[in-house]
């Protein structure tokens, strides 16, 4: 009997993640799995133990660890299928990568997990780039329907991942438009760290459009904030060198 569909709280998640330290993460997770009495749950669990396995670069490990998994419900098998994703992506085939999104995608919207296929979809994204305006919009659709400020968050990273595509072709005020979209939402919805991040961003952007006073005033503010934040050290030194060439 397939077990109910009650996933795990995104905020649980959060909790246990620490992106900089994916070491610390897979502990965390491993040793919170021995606590959860839910069987489905310690299998969510078991797919971002695999995950941060993955950003530390221990593929075999994660593949394995993830062809364990039991996949209970709709929600555990989305996850099963973005992590096996990542890991395809981050190892150089993106190829492999997109039809297992793809599954993702199905899984998360059979679950009704509309963070999870906001999640599918970023990575649809980012590993087939040719395809990322059409699967953008339908994120975006996803986010904007929601009424839940943890699925909202993705408009951050939507916007900002879609404002560095515009930069790289060139398109550098549809660009700013978008990043000035993505630190009003981490304003909004997200982190601390993300909004110093959307900040940078523009900055970076009007550093294009040859707007440096703005973006020197901008990342000025920054360096106070964080004074050892290498990008934005780099920043000011260009923008200075740009202004006093000008």
């Amino acid at each position: 009997m397939a077990a109910t569909d009650r996933p795990l709280d995104q905020a649980t998640l959060d909790q246990l993640w620490d992106f900089d330290d994916p070491t610390r993460s897979e502990r965390r997770f491993h040793e919170a799995l021995q606590s959860k009495p839910d069987k489905a749950h310690r299998e969510e669990l078991r797919t971002q133990e695999a995950r941060a396995l993955g950003l530390q670069a221990r593929y075999a490990e994660a593949l394995h660890l993830l062809d364990d998994v039991e996949a209970l419900t709709p929600t555990v098998e989305a996850r099963v299928l973005l992590e096996q994703g990542r890991i395809s992506n981050s190892s150089g085939r993106s190829a492999d990568a997109v039809p297992l999104f793809e599954e993702a995608l199905r899984k998360a919207k059979e679950a009704g997990h509309t963070f999870l296929a906001v999640d599918a979809l970023h990575m649809l994204v980012i590993a087939d780039p040719s395809n990322a305006a059409g699967r953008t919009s339908d994120a975006f659709a996803l986010v904007e329907a929601s009424d839940d400020d943890r699925t909202k968050r993705w408009a951050v990273s939507l916007h900002n991942n879609l404002g560095w595509a515009l930069h790289d072709e060139e398109r550098y005020d549809d660009a700013l438009a978008e990043f000035d979209a993505a630190h009003a939402a981490s304003e909004a919805f997200g982190t601390s760290e993300q909004e110093f991040v959307a900040r940078w961003a523009v900055a970076r952007c009007l550093r294009s459009l040859g707007r440096y006073g703005e973006a020197l005033k901008i990342q000025e503010r920054l360096a106070v904030e964080d004074p050892e934040d290498e990008y934005v050290v780099e920043e000011i030194e260009a923008l200075r060198a740009a202004l006093g060439s000008s």
